[in-house]
């Protein structure tokens, strides 16, 4: 993988896993940080260039999505749950 392509997945990477754990949902949030890090290991070998662009403009779709969902998630909060706490 070329540098300048591995530099923007890792912080793509970097950016979807901070999101996700701005969200305030303890189920939402460990499913948003589980499927990210799942996505990533799936893909990890991936070694087509328009494949891997691909992938890439999904993934900043999606992180378009969980800053929305954060965004909405921290206006109307949640309790706080056993396990939280």
């Amino acid at each position: 993988m070329a540098a300048p392509i591995r530099q923007t997945v890792l912080t793509l990477y970097k950016s979807l896993l901070r999101e996700s754990g701005k969200i305030t949902d303890y189920n939402f949030r460990l499913y948003a940080l589980r499927r990210t890090k799942d996505a990533f290991k799936e893909n990890k070998d991936v070694s087509d260039p328009t494949r891997i662009q691909a992938l890439i403009q999904k993934g900043q779709e999606n992180l378009e999505v969980l800053k929305r969902q954060a965004l909405v998630s921290q206006l109307y909060g949640s309790t706080r749950t056993v396990i939280e706490s």
